[in-house]
């Protein structure tokens, strides 16, 4: 087997998060192809060795699977990386999913424990409310597209007039900027020449308030009138309400979306959201879970892990928005934050407030380092650290309180699998675990654990 080489074959299996399992009987090996499903028969090829092991590029989809029981709900399906599983049922992604989450887990976990299983995401499709759109071309100097990036791609964007994954008011309000700026014959960011004006298009949409915010990222290499682009935003027949109109500059040569001026063109910089009777100020750049229906789902399983905290300190660690620390602290004693991003931790203090809580407290700071200037001890710990997991100097700090429970909430199942093997070799046992779909026809999967640890008494 050697680069370049081009085979077929059939996806036995996909392991998290898409890695298709296909074996090639004469060459003894196995190759991992990714955005593939299960029972496909599938073209590809070689193309890199990771330690030593064959990865293949799909090139075409020779068969379809047995699990593709269903049709496209969207016109760039299979080719836009923004779906993986459209045509299979849900129940069949849920039973995909829970089955990648539970085999990671088996080998990670000692002794027994319970798997519960899987939740669904109230809502399979318009679920999302934040959204990036990519100003580009489908193909080489083509036409401007504002969309999703093809599956395997960092340059060709497909439009995504049509999503299924955000509501049709996200998809009007794109169509109506792309309309905008194709009449104007207006230029998009080269990522590799570095220049060009239209960079992305990032959308935010309360799922209860409805309130939408409009954020226009472009470069400050040209100035244009945007007020006409306004008033055509506004004069949408939606069925939510637009709040706030941003013209964001970010002049970064990476491919992200940061802001190094943001101008106000219309309203307000930030909408809010409800989540289990409280409300969230959300800006454009603060975190907030971006499935609503499917995160009260996610905090009311942590709220029901925790049990009763009624005179108890909560220290909730990687907080980001505080959203957990304030859907606990009318259950608790005392909530204290910890997050690293500053914007994050005023956003924090302020919903707090907004939500009438004095019993929360919220730092800044990196977890390792403001563990050691915080005078109180906790007596139960929430971890929800970022897709890779918690640093292992930081682990050995938190694990040292040694509180009766931890509940640790992961967005990357292997990140939490890595991280078991010090959290049980100091004494925490596994007692349940439950994985939710907050990401529907995507990769992705959440999974929320309980830990308990036996406190001795002198």
């Amino acid at each position: 087997m050697k680069k370049g080489q081009v085979l077929e074959g059939t996806v036995e299996k996909v392991e998290f998060p898409n890695k298709g399992i296909v074996s090639i009987p004469e060459e003894e090996k196995c190759v991992i192809v990714k955005n593939t499903m299960s029972g496909q028969k599938i073209k590809f090829c070689i193309h890199k060795f990771k330690r030593g092991n064959p990865e293949g590029r799909l090139l075409e989809v020779l068969k379809k699977s047995p699990l593709e029981t269903r049709e496209p709900v969207c016109s760039i399906f299979p080719e836009c990386g923004g779906c993986m599983y459209q045509t299979m049922s849900y129940d069949e992604q849920l039973k995909m999913k829970a089955g990648q989450v539970k085999e990671i887990l088996d080998d990670a976990v000692k002794g027994d424990w319970c798997f519960e299983g899987i939740k669904p995401s109230p809502q399979e499709f318009a679920y999302r409310n934040k959204m990036e759109f990519s100003f580009g071309d489908e193909y080489k100097d083509g036409p401007l597209s504002l969309g999703l990036h093809k599956k395997g791609s960092t340059y060709d964007v497909l439009t995504a007039s049509d999503c299924k994954l955000v509501h049709e008011d996200m998809t009007k309000i794109l169509s109506c900027v792309l309309a905008y700026f194709k009449e104007k014959k207006t230029s998009y960011y080269k990522k590799m020449q570095h220049i060009g004006y239209l960079r992305h298009l990032l959308l935010r949409r309360g799922e209860y308030t409805q309130e939408i915010l409009v954020n226009l990222v472009t470069t400050s290499q040209e100035e244009l009138d945007l007020q006409p682009l306004v008033q055509a935003l506004l004069e949408l027949e939606l069925k939510g309400r637009i709040v706030g109109i941003l013209h964001i500059v970010n002049d970064s040569l990476s491919d992200v979306v940061q802001s190094d001026e943001t101008r106000v063109l219309y309203g307000q910089e930030y909408f809010y959201e409800k989540l289990l009777n409280l409300e969230f100020k959300v800006t454009p750049f603060s975190f907030f879970q971006p499935n609503s229906k499917a995160a009260e789902v996610l905090y009311s399983t942590v709220r029901e892990y925790i049990g009763d905290i009624q005179d108890m300190t909560v220290f909730d660690l990687f907080s980001g928005t505080g959203t957990i620390a304030q859907l606990l602290a009318p259950v608790a004693k005392k909530v204290i934050g910890v997050e690293i991003v500053r914007e994050a931790v005023e956003a924090a203090r302020e919903n707090a407030a907004h939500n009438g809580l004095s019993n929360c407290k919220f730092i800044a700071g990196d977890v390792f380092k403001v563990l050691d200037e915080i005078e109180e001890k906790p007596d139960v710990i929430v971890l929800d650290p970022p897709r890779d997991g918690i640093h292992p100097k930081t682990l050995p700090k938190i694990l040292d309180y040694g509180v009766e429970k931890i509940v640790y909430i992961s967005c990357k199942v292997t990140s939490l699998a890595r991280d078991l093997e010090m959290i049980q070799a100091k004494g925490y046992k596994v007692e349940k675990c439950v994985a939710v779909d907050q990401f529907c026809q995507t990769v992705h999967v959440e999974s929320i654990m309980l830990l308990s640890h036996e406190i001795l008494v002198a």
